[in-house]
């Protein structure tokens, strides 16, 4: 994976954009020695948001087990437990 600084990536926005999308490069973008993002194909994007909802819909259907199993409380009720 390629690194720049994000003063290089501003100066090579159009160059990136093409490395990604045609050549499907990925490329960190950092600042002060810290990748603060990236550019990545639509692929890979598309790729990550399969992944999350995927992670989603099992952390919903662990949440409708758990209710299933416990039973719930009005939200009120919980509201007053945690001092919220």
């Amino acid at each position: 994976m390629t690194t720049l600084t994000a003063t290089d990536a501003r100066r090579l926005l159009p160059d990136m954009l093409n490395r990604a999308a045609y050549a499907k490069e990925r490329i960190a973008i950092q600042r002060h020695g810290k990748v603060l993002a990236a550019i990545v194909p639509a692929e890979d994007l598309k790729l990550l948001q399969r992944i999350e909802d995927e992670e989603d819909i099992r952390a919903a259907k662990e949440g409708i087990r758990d209710y299933e199993k416990h039973g719930g409380i009005p939200l009120e009720k919980f509201r007053k437990q945690r001092g919220l």
